[in-house]
């Protein structure tokens, strides 16, 4: 799933393809919306701006388009007229007179009131935004500090969206690994030093992410790699999809396994279990 460096690189593409257009046309697939494409033609977008993992763009006659990609979902901006060829399934098509916003395969796909956004049952419950510019690292630091978040499986807390916004699996594999800690320990295990690191990564990395196109890898690292012929896929990562290869830090074979119910990544010499004992 995208993760919220991925859905706020797309809000910002979305954004500087329609912001402050006016829609000529608007197409829903799912039944229940088609009554807003009266409503929404016509309309002057405002703003787009990403939440965790979704996307809110923000009309002028006071609707917001919620949109949540979920595994599948993709945005594709493309000329007016310029329709891709493309198996996947049309959920939203957003027409102004040059443009064309148009959402693949998403399912969760809402017109809300924007005075009600702050009691949509996602919004209302995400923790603090890692992308938000004005989410300073002593707030994320204070987060980490909770002690309602303290007996948490760092594997799940950190890619709960209640807890911090923004981190998914691959974040999360990452983070912990850049912090030498192991996916099993729970936040209360560690001292206050080694949370304190860990909420710099995780803060540091996600905007890192955003920045780079979705690189956690160091960027020196990464850019050596890249100019002798790597993928990017193959360089942009530390430990993520890396199962069997060498750490970068200390050579051993990153392994693959599952914490929390969620499938991670990570260095067995680096991230020892008893790291935070």
């Amino acid at each position: 799933m995208p993760e919220g460096p991925e859905i706020k690189r797309a809000a910002d593409e979305l954004s500087a393809a329609i912001k402050g257009q006016t829609l000529e046309h608007v197409y829903f697939a799912f039944r229940y919306l088609q009554g807003f494409s009266d409503k929404l033609a016509g309309a002057k977008v405002l703003d787009v701006r990403s939440r965790s993992k979704a996307i809110l763009t923000r009309f002028n006659n006071g609707l917001t388009l919620y949109s949540h990609n979920q595994l599948y979902g993709r945005w594709w901006i493309l000329p007016a007229g310029d329709y891709p060829d493309s198996s996947r399934s049309l959920r939203l098509a957003l027409h102004t007179r040059d443009t064309m916003a148009l959402l693949y395969s998403a399912s969760e796909i809402e017109v809300i009131k924007t005075s009600d956004l702050n009691q949509h049952p996602y919004l209302n419950r995400l923790g603090l935004e890692l992308l938000d510019p004005d989410t300073r690292l002593e707030d994320v630091v204070s987060r980490f500090d909770d002690e309602r978040f303290q007996r948490r499986n760092l594997m799940g807390l950190l890619q709960d969206q209640h807890f911090i916004s923004g981190m998914g699996n691959y974040l999360c594999c990452e983070a912990l690994h850049v912090s030498g800690i192991h996916p099993s320990m729970r936040l209360g295990d560690l001292d206050r030093r080694k949370r304190q690191r860990l909420a710099k990564k995780c803060f540091k990395l996600t905007r890192q992410a955003y920045k780079t196109g979705g690189i956690t890898n160091l960027i020196t690292r990464a850019e050596k790699l890249r100019k002798t012929g790597w993928a990017f896929e193959d360089y942009r990562f530390h430990v993520y999809r890396r199962e069997g290869l060498p750490c970068y830090q200390c050579g051993m074979s990153i392994v693959k396994g599952k914490f929390s119910g969620k499938t991670g990544y990570l260095c067995p010499g680096c991230q020892s279990p008893d790291f935070g004992n």
